[in-house]
């Protein structure tokens, strides 16, 4: 009945609640990680130099 319906929705609304808070906490700590470990290593992450739009992007030829 309606009872059930009522209860199944509260129980996956808190299932859903809670999944979500834990991913959450799983991404952040990840980043948390990477972030620190590229603090500490920069010389693996150099800047890279800047280049313009039209030498990332390939020639157009149109098709006809």
């Amino acid at each position: 009945g309606v009872h059930r319906q009522i209860l199944f929705t509260t129980v996956g609304w808190f299932a859903g609640y809670y999944l979500i808070k834990r991913t959450e906490y799983i991404h952040a700590k990840l980043d948390r990680e990477l972030f620190e470990y590229v603090r500490q290593h920069p010389e693996d992450f150099k800047a890279a130099e800047k280049r313009r739009i039209g030498e990332l992007l390939e020639d157009f030829n149109p098709v006809r």
